[in-house]
């Protein structure tokens, strides 16, 4: 690891405890959103990365959703808010176990809104219980449906059930969003050498009814032509 990747680190670090102090500081939800974007554009600045979204009239101004998109780098979190930062859509993240009691995202992770899932506990009927008081309170979820980074060649892994078992019981609309650019290839560049301004695109498409009964992974697919 160079100087450069050191640094980088380190101000990461220190981005994601300053800013998981300041969300502790309060449950209002817009301020949570407010301050979420203000760290993701910091992250962002910091790497020289900026973010172009595709087709962004497809992203509603209000109301519920359940946000999909697939997943390929720590730094995917970050570009989704900054795609909906001209929007009221306010989001809680399903995450794993690991980043709730992680030293460098634990902070921050449990207090930025965030339902908590363990997949390894048998049943996941407390989990399903978050997302609906989550949703009853007014909140849309963010989810990342391959349930873990892609680290392999193909463009997307197979999604897990749980997305569309969330969209169903809670009728929610599903909002698909798909990080088109390699983007753990360009964080890692931008981690060692940040003066070269990089960009990834985020596409969105067309919504989804939670009522439709094709397979989600296929619909998504055939959304961003995948």
């Amino acid at each position: 690891m160079n100087f450069s990747q050191l640094k980088q680190l380190a101000y990461a670090l220190y981005l994601t405890n300053s800013f998981g102090l300041k969300l502790r500081q309060t449950e209002d939800p817009m301020e949570k959103k407010e301050l979420r974007l203000a760290y993701s554009l910091a992250q962002l600045n910091a790497l020289n990365i900026t973010i172009d979204v595709e087709n962004p009239e497809k992203i509603p101004k209000n109301g519920q959703y359940l946000l999909v998109s697939n997943h390929r780098t720590i730094i995917d979190p970050p570009i989704i808010e900054v795609a909906l930062k001209d929007t009221n859509i306010f989001g809680l993240w399903v995450s794993k176990k690991e980043l709730y009691n992680s030293l460098f995202f634990g902070l921050f992770v449990r207090n930025a809104g965030s339902v908590l899932i363990d997949r390894e506990k048998e049943q996941m009927s407390n989990f399903f219980a978050d997302i609906k008081k989550g949703v009853k309170e007014g909140n849309s979820i963010f989810i990342f449906p391959e349930g873990t980074r892609n680290k392999t060649d193909i463009p997307l892994t197979p999604f897990k059930e749980g997305a569309r078992i969330i969209a169903l019981k809670n009728r929610l609309p599903i909002l698909p969003v798909y990080i088109k650019d390699n983007a753990a290839q360009i964080l890692k560049d931008a981690l060692a050498d940040n003066s070269q301004k990089r960009e990834i695109t985020i596409a969105i498409g067309d919504m989804i009814d939670y009522k439709e009964k094709t397979d989600l992974e296929m619909i998504y697919k055939k959304r961003f032509d995948l």
